[in-house]
C-alpha cells in the first residue's frame, strides 16, 4: 500500500483564509489584532523564524510590533518590556523567540507574559487550563497537529498513540490533546525501553526528536496502517528533513505528513490563530467557560 500524504500546506492555507476573515470581523467592531514580537540576539535561525512569523501576519490582516535586542539583554530589561506590553491594550498577542540567551531565564520570562496574550500557550495559568481540558489558547504545534487529525477525518477515540517526545512544547501539551479526544497515550523518551516495540502497538505514532544522528524512525518500526505525524526537524546532506525516513514511511502508513510541509506550516498557522482568539479574549468575545 502508499499512503496518504498529509499536505501542511494546504491545511495551513485553509485556516490563515479563516483567521483574515476573524481579523476583518475584528476591525468591524473596531479591534486590529496586534502581535508583538520580541527576538534576543543575533541568532539567523530565530531572526528568520520571527520575520516569517510577520510576513505571516501582514498576509491576513494582523498588526506586528517588532522588538529586536542585544545579545547582552538583561532580564531586568525583558521583564520591563514584557510588563509594558502586557499594559498596552493596543497589544493582544506577545511572542516571545526560544531559545533565549543564556543569561536569561526561560521560565520566568514566559511566565511574566499575560495569560490573556501568551498566543504560545506556555505560561503556567494556560498548562493548567490545557491540563483541565478548558484551555483557550494552546501550543502551536500541539494544535496544528490535532487540526491535522480534524482537516483529514482521523478519528483518535479509542486509538493507541504513541508521542516520542516529552517536552513543555509538543509532548506534553500534545498528550493532554489527545487525551480529550478520548486516545490512550504513551509518552516515550531518551529513557524509555523497548521504543520499536511501543511504535509497532501503535495506531498513531508522534516522533519529535529533531536528531536524525541519533534517531530515526523507519519503516519497520510500524505497523501496517499506522499514521505517521513527524515533527522532528534536521539538517540531513544540506537538506531539511524529519525524524521519519518518509519515503519508507509512506509505503507501509495510511498517512503520513512529510517534512518540509507538514507540521511546519500549521505551527505557523496556529500562531495566527492565537492572536486573532486573543484579540477576541481582549474584547470579551472569547472566553474558556
Amino acid at each position: 500500500m502508499t499512503g496518504q500524504k498529509i499536505d501542511g500546506i494546504t491545511v495551513a492555507n485553509s485556516v490563515k483564509e479563516l483567521v483574515r476573515a476573524s481579523v476583518s470581523e475584528l476591525k468591524k467592531d473596531g479591534v486590529e489584532p496586534c502581535l508583538a514580537t520580541i527576538l534576543i540576539g543575533d541568532d539567523p535561525a530565530s531572526a528568520s523564524y520571527v520575520t516569517s512569523k510577520q510576513k505571516d501576519c501582514a498576509e491576513v490582516g494582523i498588526i506586528t510590533k517588532d522588538h529586536r535586542l542585544p545579545q547582552e539583554f538583561s532580564q531586568m530589561e525583558l521583564d520591563s518590556l514584557i510588563d509594558l506590553l502586557n499594559n498596552d491594550k493596543t497589544v493582544h498577542g506577545i511572542l516571545v523567540q526560544l531559545p533565549l540567551p543564556k543569561q536569561l531565564d526561560e521560565f520566568s520570562t514566559t511566565t511574566r507574559i499575560s495569560p490573556i496574550k501568551d498566543v504560545d500557550g506556555l505560561t503556567p495559568y494556560n498548562v493548567g487550563l490545557l491540563a483541565s481540558g478548558r484551555a483557550i489558547l494552546k501550543p502551536c504545534t500541539p494544535s496544528g497537529i490535532m487540526e491535522l487529525f480534524d482537516y483529514y477525518g482521523i478519528d483518535l477515540s479509542g486509538k493507541n498513540v504513541v508521542i516520542i517526545n516529552r517536552s513543555n512544547l509538543v509532548g506534553k501539551p500534545l498528550y493532554h490533546l489527545m487525551l480529550e479526544k478520548n486516545a490512550t497515550v504513551t509518552t516515550c523518551h531518551s529513557k524509555t525501553k523497548n521504543l520499536k516495540d511501543l511504535c509497532l502497538g501503535a495506531d498513531i505514532v508522534v516522533t519529535a526528536v529533531g536528531n536524525r544522528a541519533k534517531f530515526t524512525l523507519t519503516a519497520d518500526m510500524i505497523r501496517e496502517g499506522a499514521v505517521v505525524i513527524d515533527v522532528g526537524t534536521s539538517r540531513v546532506n544540506g537538506k531539511l528533513a524529519g525524524d521519519a525516513d518518509y519515503d519508507g514511511i509512506i509505503k507501509k502508513a495510511s498517512y503520513a505528513t512529510p517534512v518540509p510541509g507538514g507540521v511546519g506550516p500549521m505551527t505557523r498557522a496556529m500562531l495566527l490563530r492565537n492572536t486573532v482568539t486573543a484579540a477576541s479574549i481582549s474584547k470579551g468575545f472569547a472566553t474558556n467557560r
